[in-house]
């Protein structure tokens, strides 16, 4: 049996549904209020619980081997920072101290591209840890929950493998993340503007699925691993879904110093409204500080080789197409 925390969200539900098609016994564990749609059509059992209720999650480990952590706040606009040390790093917390009572084979926890290192002159490694000057609380965050998972990995009591997944990109992100939102607007011919020079490392999302289940079956625990195809520029990925979609490409491109200015009075909107606003300068921080990557631990330690990205762009891009056409009447 195979239990995923937060397998509803968008990496967690393409990871629930390959396992499914694996053939894999699966449960999943969601707050009784989670939106289940991700899922819908999948045979899983459901466990409800929370990640501070002990007992909920003891229950929903019990009779399995690997543990997939996917239960992340990915709020980085937020004002209050709380609510994402509280869910990141204390959420976590509560399930690895479950965790280390637990027979468990691997423990696969999905962290962020973020926690590398930037680096000069070539591409970033698992070996360059993290040093950032000036981290949004967001990366913090999520910088606190690995170093906790390999803590408790290196001193034995948890089986813990990181997997710091890059921006994913293809079908199903319904919300959607944030870098997707650029796909969806594309798609559907809603978008403004695009971004020049913001480019990322990313990832299909149901390579980054993938990549978890081949570290549940040969990762190294007290380990980390970049989960990313290759950095690619906004400006491309918002063409790539265009024209997928039938459309023309956003004609206005914003550079880094214009997309600064947005930034800055969304963070002064933020300050006079006292309410979250999604573009501010600490998210568009966010955009420019990572470093190309190397991915070849994954491809040497787990065997894992992604698709192109673009080909999972095209796929996302897609799916709001007939998402869109669905919900016609």
């Amino acid at each position: 049996m195979k239990l995923v925390i937060g397998g509803n969200g968008f990496l967690g539900s393409r990871l629930v549904r390959q396992l499914v098609e694996n053939g894999e016994h699966v449960r999943v564990l969601t707050r009784a209020t989670s939106d289940l749609r991700t899922l819908a059509g999948l045979d899983f059992d459901h466990a409800i619980g929370d990640l501070f209720d002990a007992d909920s999650v003891c229950t929903a480990m019990e009779g399995c081997d690997v543990v997939f952590h996917c239960a992340v706040d990915t709020r980085a606009w937020l004002r209050d920072p709380a609510p994402l040390y509280r869910t990141n790093v204390e959420g976590l917390r509560a399930v690895l101290d479950v965790a280390a009572g637990q027979p468990l084979r691997k423990f696969v926890f999905t962290s962020t591209a973020a926690t590398i290192g930037r680096v000069k002159d070539r591409r970033a490694t698992e070996d360059d840890a993290f040093n950032w000057s000036g981290a949004p609380d967001y990366v913090k965050s999520r910088v606190a929950a690995e170093d906790l998972l390999l803590a408790r990995a290196r001193e034995g009591s948890v089986p813990g493998v990181s997997m710091c997944v890059a921006n994913t990109y293809g079908p199903g992100d319904w919300q959607p993340t944030p870098h997707g939102s650029f796909v969806a607007g594309a798609a559907l011919g809603k978008l403004p503007f695009t971004i020049r020079g913001w480019c990322a490392e990313s990832v299909g999302i149901d390579d980054a699925a993938r990549a978890l289940i081949l570290a549940g079956e040969r990762g190294r625990a007290g380990e980390r691993y970049i989960v990313s195809d290759r950095s690619i520029d906004m400006s491309e990925i918002t063409g790539i879904a265009a024209r997928e979609a039938g459309r023309q490409p956003p004609r206005l491109a914003l550079d880094r110093a214009a997309l600064y200015a947005v930034g800055a009075v969304g963070s002064a909107r933020a300050t006079i409204s006292r309410e979250p606003v999604q573009l501010t300068v600490p998210s568009v921080k966010l955009m420019f500080f990572m470093s190309e990557m190397d991915h070849g631990k994954a491809e040497r330690d787990l065997g894992w080789t992604p698709r192109p990205v673009t080909e999972a762009i095209a796929e996302g891009a897609r799916f709001w197409v007939e998402r869109r056409a669905a919900r016609r009447p």
